[in-house]
């Protein structure tokens, strides 16, 4: 996989989904995953992120996303909780 940069677009090479990655966890035991999160649906409606192991990642040639956070720095949204 080429290097994981937030805010570039990739496909996951399985199921095809799409989107910009906007969070990226490294586990002790190597399964790193990256949340792609993609556009909004035909309608304008969110559709939510998924979370992909690093190595179905292909990177996509669209203009990588970039936020300036200087001013404005915080949290989006909070993790979800699996317990």
């Amino acid at each position: 996989m080429t290097p994981l940069v937030l805010g570039n677009t990739f496909t996951d090479r399985i199921t095809g989904f799409k989107g910009v990655a906007v969070g990226h966890v490294e586990y002790l035991t190597g399964c790193n995953q990256t949340l792609l999160v993609p556009p909004v649906d035909a309608e304008g409606k969110l559709r939510g992120g998924e979370w992909f192991d690093d190595q179905r990642l292909q990177l996509s040639d669209a203009a990588p996303v970039h936020l300036d956070n200087g001013a404005t720095p915080g949290r989006d949204a909070l993790p979800p909780r699996n317990y």
